[in-house]
């Protein structure tokens, strides 16, 4: 599937990957920034909770936007694929001003949403301004090209990880969650070696990227991102080599991005954003 085209005069929304575990009371910079790209006290919120198997999943997400003041709050859910063509459902999504998937197995998400009438709503609402983040399973489904398992450890190793479509919203990017805390740096660039044009996204716990519509990712939260850029990738032994063996890739770029700092995903370029500002 591909990105829903924005027509002319409209303006993309913000597609938000969070890295899982977000705080959400004591100090919660990122569900916070969510509501009020929203609308704040205006936003009118639908939770996507298929990810997760607990049943209060989406109760809790409903509480905790409220709590931020989120004007109207819904946890839409779908248990059947047929779930995903029900009017109701279709017309509350539409009408909404963000949505928000939350965590889980990405697999639950695609395999029951991937192809339905919804995910092709979501993605033709975000060309028209609806905002769409998600959470940790949440996150990883947002892109084309998701990675659905894999490996812990440092280094790429072919085998190490599998990749199935997400919902396309972008093709620009491969997300990883947990980075930091489950060791994933392997995974993701092995990823990026079946496919050098995406960028890849580490994201730590507890920090979102926060992408524009004219393709600039800002960080937020208490962790960091790290961004890994394969477009000028000079060699990858990925082809030669067996299953459980390292992979050489040589050529890569690698940007760690805290609070404050962006990178384009159009023209590959970093920056420190905010933090250039001098402390006085």
């Amino acid at each position: 599937m591909c990105p829903s085209r924005v027509p002319d005069g409209a303006v993309r929304g913000f597609i938000i990957p969070i890295g899982g575990a977000e705080e959400k009371q004591n100090d919660p910079l990122i569900l916070q920034r969510f509501v009020e790209l929203c609308g704040g006290e205006n936003a009118d919120i639908v939770v996507l909770p298929t990810a997760s198997r607990l049943q209060d999943t989406g109760a809790r997400y409903e509480r905790i936007f409220r709590e931020l003041g989120a004007a109207d709050v819904t946890a839409v859910d779908f248990d059947t694929r047929r779930d995903c063509a029900e009017s109701n459902r279709l017309d509350r999504i539409a009408r909404a001003d963000g949505v928000f998937f939350t965590g889980g197995n990405q697999l639950r998400i695609t395999t029951l949403i991937g192809g339905t009438p919804v995910a092709k709503l979501i993605r033709e609402r975000n060309a028209h301004g609806m905002h769409v983040a998600g959470t940790s399973a949440g996150a990883a489904v947002l892109s084309e090209h998701m990675i659905a398992f894999g490996e812990e450890g440092g280094s790429p190793r072919a085998g190490s990880v599998g990749l199935s479509p997400g919902l396309g919203l972008t093709n620009r990017f491969i997300i990883d969650q947990h980075f930091r805390q489950r060791d994933r740096l392997g995974r993701l660039t092995t990823a990026l070696a079946f496919n050098p044009f995406a960028v890849g996204i580490g994201l730590d716990e507890d920090t979102a990227a926060f992408i524009g519509p004219d393709n600039t990712l800002e960080v937020e939260g208490s962790g960091a991102i790290t961004v890994v850029d394969a477009s000028q990738l000079q060699f990858s032994s990925l082809d030669r080599i067996d299953d459980g063996e390292p992979v050489c890739l040589l050529g890569l770029n690698i940007h760690i991005l805290v609070r404050g700092a962006t990178f384009n995903l159009h023209t590959r370029r970093a920056s420190a954003g905010s933090l250039n500002t001098s402390k006085e």
